[in-house]
């Protein structure tokens, strides 16, 4: 298994990524819009010095994404950056062999070269099993969103 950036040219197979994640993500969010959707820009990601999009190939095949922004932290935090993570997807015969494993070390390493020392990602509540993966990588959980529909 290779981890490496992703290229402009690999755009169409990381939107399919991206409609197979929200299609995945549909039954932990009632509020999401019917249709494609696109939680992401991947594409100005890829070309963004701040942001490091990456994918894992097997065989000369792209079977996994995730990405990483570094963004201005909130102003009473301790830390001036974080690294925000998103866009994880693997291909689903390709699962539980540690291919977000990888991607997650390479944005690590990443984000300690920029300087950046914290990581924060988003998973649905009702995602047992990434959250699961997260805790076991080493994620606390930290916050958690609640809603309301009126």
């Amino acid at each position: 298994m290779r981890v490496r950036p992703a290229r402009e040219e690999e755009i169409q197979i990381l939107l399919k990524f991206e409609q197979e994640l929200v299609e995945f993500e549909r039954p932990f969010d009632s509020t999401l819009k019917m249709g494609k959707i696109s939680y992401y820009d991947i594409r100005s990601r890829i070309n963004d010095k701040d942001s490091q999009v990456l994918v894992a190939e097997i065989n000369d095949e792209i079977v996994g994404s995730g990405f990483g922004d570094i963004v201005k932290a909130k102003p009473f935090l301790k830390h001036e950056h974080i690294t925000s993570l998103g866009f994880f997807y693997v291909k689903e015969e390709y699962r539980s062999i540690g291919v977000n494993k990888m991607i997650l070390k390479e944005l690590i390493k990443w984000s300690k070269k920029r300087g950046v020392s914290e990581m924060k990602l988003n998973v649905y509540d009702k995602n047992i099993n990434a959250k699961s993966v997260y805790l076991k990588y080493g994620f606390e959980p930290n916050l958690l969103e609640m809603r309301l529909k009126i």
